[in-house]
């Protein structure tokens, strides 16, 4: 069973996580999958961006507890949306947690529908958000990302586009984000959501498909240049960082009580 659908209209890839069963978490199986899809599409003159998407309520929930990939599978994954020659645009109806979050730092332009919610909750579980930094330092606001990245707190839409997380937040009291109302579900309907998301990247995927597929790719380029350093410089530190912190007494305590649904000892 595949864990990343796959469909294409006009030249515009969607690719669209599919694990709800575990809330669509960064398993080994879904990274290998998703790195492959990702690959044949950076090759696939057809394609002229690619949408990043899911079915159920989580876009992604992070890293698989009980499969989690390797560190460096997740940062070659993460250099491929950053690298790769065609803009990739996240479209997300549903929650962002931790390993999710480095997904949208890595996209070109995220979409996200006023029900979502995001949160970094490494630290919750013995853990810090290492690897998705080279993602999301470069294009998140420093301050805010200080706050969330300590804390773990639940945030909305409408401040991950505050916080440059996200380029939008659609379906806000019913409104797309750009003055055109939701469609005929209202805000909080899952109509309303799925149609102002929609509404907000119509434009967006119009322009890609009006642009020269070697501008958009020199484009890009030019775009990403400073995240691509983050990479050279510091993905070594961090997958190493990463893999000490996973296999800590802190992690191991951190992810057996997430498993178990108490706190960890270290809550007062």
């Amino acid at each position: 069973m595949t864990s990343v659908g796959r469909a294409r209209a006009r030249g515009i890839e969607t690719l669209s996580l599919d694990s709800p069963e575990n809330r669509n978490a960064l398993s080994a199986a879904l990274v290998g999958e998703l790195t492959e899809a990702l690959t044949a599409c950076a090759g696939d003159d057809g394609v002229r961006a690619v949408v990043l998407t899911h079915t159920g309520n989580t876009f992604c929930a992070g890293a698989d507890l009980r499969d989690p990939p390797h560190p460096d599978r997740l940062v070659a994954l993460l250099r491929l949306l950053v690298e790769m020659p065609k803009p990739v645009v996240a479209r997300v109806t549903g929650h962002v947690r931790a390993g999710g979050l480095g997904l949208l730092g890595a996209c070109d332009i995220a979409v996200a529908a006023a029900p979502a919610t995001f949160a970094f909750s490494e630290v919750r579980i013995g853990v810090a958000p290492a690897v998705i930094t080279l993602t999301l330092l470069p294009r998140t606001d420093p301050r805010a990302l200080a706050r969330y990245y300590l804390t773990g707190e639940r945030f909305d839409a409408a401040e991950a586009a505050r916080i440059g997380l996200v380029t939008a937040a659609a379906g806000d009291d019913g409104d797309d984000g750009n003055g055109v109302n939701g469609g005929d579900g209202g805000q909080g309907g899952p109509g309303g959501d799925l149609a102002g998301v929609d509404a907000v990247l119509a434009p967006v995927l119009d322009g890609l498909r009006r642009a020269a597929p070697e501008a958009l790719a020199e484009t890009k380029r030019l775009l990403t240049a400073r995240v691509l350093e983050a990479f050279d410089q510091e993905a070594a530190g961090l997958t190493a960082l990463s893999a000490r912190l996973f296999s800590s007494a802190p992690a191991r305590e951190g992810m057996t009580a997430f498993l178990e649904r108490r706190d960890p000892a270290w809550v007062v």
